[in-house]
């Protein structure tokens, strides 16, 4: 189990690293990640949903995401609540304090989930999460140290040397846990280094002495992590691509507070002939632009009453009258509508709100959250497409007379305002399609690459574990393993 010091250490991207770099060597590999905090979510083959980081962990190792790698997701709604996903369906809604009481009932059906992976598996690669330094959460936890202990889970702890400060927070993570917790960990990888690595064997040998953990490995900065799918939202400003001043297509998302599967944007993102870039609260929308995206939300009139706070009602105002274009996704699709009601309170307080009204259309946030990998043609240019909706509500209205897409079981989806500049749809990872990405493109008036997404995505999932093999000691973790 790769527990960290901190979020955003990097303990994702070093599961997947892991998972690609053992699965190559021949051995059955399942990632797990017991409780996962996250909007960026992914539909799993078996009907239910999980962190988009196990999924991508699932390719890792060459297997099909299922609700088992991630048996606890948390959805933020709000800065204190969020939605609880147990073993790929939603259980309910609570707030921070509300669900430390919650989670130790949740600790069965975690490890009923790990007890599953485990039986088909040579070895499982756990991902912690957070810090395992949390002790204010240490009584009911079931994501570091309570589930590593409940399961019986060797652990390595890993440090971020980018953001300072790692010889104390490796070495001050003993110091804070109890003596059985410290007990589980067995060595220690520092992450993310930058520049001569000889410069840091004094702090390496450092920390081994203070906490007798072996040293697993100085793992370099991976630069091609941009490639790969983020999952926490405040990567996106590291991740974003250089503005690419000779890109013809200008393309803005504006980054919501409660912003979701925003891995919808990463294929659009790669290629040469787009400058995609999201836009932070504070900042207005660039001009002139060839499109603008609304993006798909976990709390849609919330997200909807922050972007016109920021003055992007105006700026999207003036973008259509200019003549550009609008894509909604998912929430942002609801919110480009006349009104959006949330009668039964599903995503917060119970409200009905005007929506920024350039699609004639109204949505209700009602009924079960539809969960399912689709796939299908575009109505616009005929291209196919496969991604998966995740969403809930009922939309209607003159406007969804227009579809923006024909899926393969006879269901149309979308909307398009009249002048032909406005639509939205409810499919998630519509641009991960290489014919209908193109497609799109060459709508707007761009040059598409020809370049294989799923590809490059295997690519660098490869790099990445020919990176790890080359500074990490993965026979002393197989060692550890148990």
């Amino acid at each position: 189990m790769f527990q960290g010091t901190g979020s955003n250490v990097g303990k994702s991207l070093l599961t997947a690293g892991i998972a690609r770099a053992l699965t190559r060597r021949g051995l059955t590999v399942r990632p797990f990640k017991p409780q996962n905090m996250s909007n960026n979510a992914m539909v799993t083959a078996d009907g239910g949903e999980i962190g988009r980081a196990q999924a991508l962990q699932a390719r890792a190792c060459g297997v099909p995401p299922t609700v088992d790698m991630n048996p606890v997701l948390l959805k933020p709604q709000s800065e204190v609540g969020a939605q609880i996903v147990v073993q790929g369906k939603v259980t309910g809604s609570a707030k921070a304090r509300e669900f430390q009481e919650i989670k130790r009932g949740l600790m069965p059906a975690v490890l009923e989930s790990f007890e599953r992976l485990k039986a088909a598996a040579d070895i499982v690669v756990v991902e912690g999460a957070g810090s395992a330094a949390e002790t204010n959460l240490r009584a009911n936890d079931i994501a570091n140290m309570g589930f590593a202990r409940a399961a019986d889970v060797p652990v390595v702890l890993v440090g971020d040397i980018d953001r300072g400060g790692v010889i104390a927070s490796l070495v001050g993570t003993k110091t804070v846990l109890e003596r059985q917790d410290v007990a589980m960990i067995e060595g220690f990888i520092v992450n993310k280094m930058r520049g001569d690595p000889s410069l840091f064997a004094d702090g390496m040998t450092t920390i081994a002495e203070k906490t007798s953990w072996a040293a697993i490995g100085l793992l370099p900065y991976f630069d091609a992590a941009r490639l790969l799918p983020a999952e926490d939202a405040f990567e996106l400003a590291e991740r974003t691509p250089v503005r690419k001043d000779g890109a013809k297509l200008k393309i803005a998302v504006p980054l919501l507070p409660r912003i979701a599967n925003f891995d919808d944007f990463d294929p659009l993102a790669a290629e040469p002939d787009v400058d995609l870039v999201f836009v932070a609260p504070g900042e207005p929308l660039p001009a002139p632009l060839d499109l603008v995206i609304l993006p798909g939300s976990k709390a849609t009139i919330a997200d909807l009453a922050d972007f016109r706070a920021n003055g992007w009602d105006i700026d999207l105002a003036g973008h259509h009258r200019r003549g550009g274009r609008v894509l909604g996704v998912c929430g942002g699709y609801q919110m480009l509508g006349k009104t959006i009601s949330d009668p039964d309170g599903i995503e917060g307080p119970p409200a009905s709100v005007p929506g920024l009204g350039l699609l004639d259309i109204e949505t209700v946030l009602t009924g079960d959250k539809r969960l399912t990998e689709t796939s299908g043609t575009s109505a616009a240019n005929g291209a196919p497409f496969a991604g998966y909706e995740m969403h809930i509500g009922e939309t209607v209205g003159p406007d969804t007379e227009r579809p923006v897409l024909t899926f393969a079981d006879g269901r149309q989806d979308g909307a398009t305002a009249d002048d032909g500049l406005v639509s939205g749809t409810y499919l998630h990872g519509l641009f991960g399609h290489d014919a209908q990405r193109a497609a799109f493109i060459e709508t707007l008036g761009g040059k598409p690459s020809g370049r294989n997404h799923d590809a490059a995505i295997e690519a660098t999932l490869d790099a990445l574990a020919d990176h790890i093999e080359a500074h990490l000691d993965l026979e002393k973790i197989l060692k550890i393993a148990r």
